[in-house]
């Protein structure tokens, strides 16, 4: 079995509660981290931006983060703006057992409020900043948090080439790609991963997750926790949460994590409860059929609202 998709790597003595059992995955082929990770959104303030409500909070989450296996953090500069990479930094540098990831090529007009930049000095400068504020060398992984469609995107593209060839960053990712966008951007630099959203009844990346699998690129789904309708009484997640013993959202990450051997969710929350109980999906076995009925009842979903969108047209 090819190392980088061995879902059995677990500690020699797991945690009762630990990312580890949902097996790990080598970002870049050396980056070894567990596969359910942690999205720092949450981390700041409401619409991302301004410091969080309760910042002690937030460093209380952060620290147990890696004491429950989890050694892979998703940020951006964007968060805050800057506030969660300084966050970050302040309860967990230095990163002994932790990937710190985080993206640039957006800015913040204000709160909710997000704009792709992606000129190529801009592109640096955000690396370089980045790579301050969390305090290391080299950033482990650097992701382009939207491709700016008014710029080249093989400019782009060159600049982050740049960022890897000087050290700036280790490995590089996109987000919020599309697959033609994953093979050009293969020309500059490995796509180590790839950041889409997707979730049980959101399928537009099908293809792009089926093309990360091919070709052992990391899936960061955002929004793994998207839910609909089925969720609700009656329905087939939460008829199988039931028979699992489990949540619903902690079902839907059990169905994520058995999707594809490349998939790495990075559910996100400020609270410690919260936190928990999405670790405790990484140990959830869902059999054959229970995937299959979340499945087939997550395409019909977003089919229904494909549907009811082209309706609207």
């Amino acid at each position: 079995m090819n190392e980088e998709f061995d879902l059995s790597a677990q500690p020699a003595e797991p945690s009762p509660i630990s990312a580890a059992a949902a097996g790990t995955f080598a970002i870049g082929g050396e980056l070894r981290v567990a596969r359910l990770g942690f999205g720092a959104l949450h981390t700041v303030g409401r619409g991302a931006w301004g410091l969080p409500t309760d910042e002690t909070q937030i460093a209380e989450v952060l620290e147990l983060v890696p004491q429950l296996g989890i050694n892979l953090i998703d940020t951006a500069d964007a968060y805050g703006p800057h506030l969660s990479e300084e966050l970050i930094r302040r309860t967990l540098h230095p990163y002994d057992t932790v990937v710190v990831a985080t993206k640039g090529g957006q800015v913040r007009p204000g709160p909710g409020e997000w704009r792709p930049l992606g000129q190529p000095d801009y592109l640096r400068q955000c690396a370089e900043l980045s790579r301050r504020r969390l305090g290391v060398d080299s950033i482990d992984l650097w992701q382009l948090h939207r491709i700016d469609r008014r710029v080249p995107r093989d400019e782009q593209f060159a600049a982050i080439r740049d960022l890897l060839d000087r050290g700036v960053i280790r490995h590089a990712g996109l987000s919020e790609c599309q697959l033609e966008d994953i093979e050009v951007a293969q020309r500059y630099f490995p796509v180590a991963t790839v950041q889409n959203q997707y979730n049980l009844v959101h399928r537009r990346s099908e293809a792009v997750l089926d093309y990360c699998e091919a070709h052992g690129i990391g899936f960061m789904p955002w929004n793994p926790l998207g839910l609909g309708q089925l969720a609700g009484a009656g329905h087939v997640l939460s008829e199988v949460a039931a028979e699992l013993g489990a949540t619903p959202a902690q079902t839907a990450l059990a169905w994520l994590l058995r999707r594809s051997p490349v998939m790495l969710p990075i559910p996100g929350t400020s609270r410690v409860s919260h936190l928990r109980e999405n670790v405790a999906a990484a140990s959830l076995v869902l059999s054959d059929e229970e995937f299959v009925r979340l499945d087939q009842a997550g395409r019909q979903e977003w089919q229904q609202e494909l549907t009811e969108d082209e309706e609207l047209l």
